[in-house]
């Protein structure tokens, strides 16, 4: 079940929810840019999130979604 959803082509990869996740699992993606040119990021490990939402709470642009089920 994926936890963390991001909003890929909203991200501006400001890198703020790598430094609140707990579990260090949320980390910046340089693989790909979107659409606006900017490296994103990504939960390198979805069964390891807890959905605490300390990510999605951190975004300044509101792109995360924790899905809690």
């Amino acid at each position: 079940m994926q936890r963390f959803i991001l909003d890929f082509d909203r991200c501006k990869g400001c890198e703020l929810c790598t430094t609140a996740c707990p579990k260090g699992i949320v980390k910046m993606q340089r693989e790909k840019l979107n659409k606006e040119g900017f490296i994103t990021a990504e939960c390198i490990n979805q069964d390891e999130c807890t959905s605490c939402a300390l990510c999605a709470v951190m975004c300044p642009d509101c792109v995360i979604t924790i899905n809690k089920n």
